[in-house]
């Protein structure tokens, strides 16, 4: 493995410890060169989920990219790192499981919602807003009449 600060392949692995789930490892390494400490994360993959867009397009389902738009929404929310990274698994795991090489944004977002709800309601509605073009109160009325 790498180091990310002076690009050294004179690694050591320092702790290894599964996550709550079990289906991530993560690891602690320090760089014998320079003597810095990072993380790095292990994951089984059984296939790849390739994503459609709404152009058409075809890309990997990039878990980082999700989490982002969902760190984005959930911006001075009580809810932690941890706990969204264990929300993109389970959304990528349930497409997993369910047999999908392909799905589409739709999709994902729908997968979203449900989950993001249960975790932060507020996030919930934050990215329910974006996903869903929000243009006036009425929209973000519906929401709250009908999710809450």
């Amino acid at each position: 493995m790498k180091c990310p600060f002076c690009g050294s392949e004179d690694t050591q692995v320092k702790d290894s410890r599964p996550s709550e789930d079990g289906k991530v490892i993560r690891r602690r390494r320090e760089c014998n060169d320079c003597n810095r400490r990072f993380t790095t994360f292990e994951r089984f993959e059984v296939q790849q989920v390739i994503v459609v867009k709404r152009d058409d397009r075809r890309e990997l389902f990039d878990r980082d990219k999700l989490v982002h738009s969902l760190m984005m929404a959930l911006r001075k929310r009580p809810v932690d790192r941890e706990q969204v990274y264990r929300l993109v698994g389970e959304i990528e795991q349930d497409f997993i499981e369910e047999g999908k090489s392909e799905v589409t944004s739709r999709d994902i977002g729908d997968a979203v919602l449900p989950k993001l709800k249960e975790l932060d309601f507020v996030g919930f509605v934050r990215y329910a807003s974006v996903y869903n073009s929000f243009n006036n109160e009425q929209d973000f009325r519906k929401i709250m009449l009908n999710e809450s």
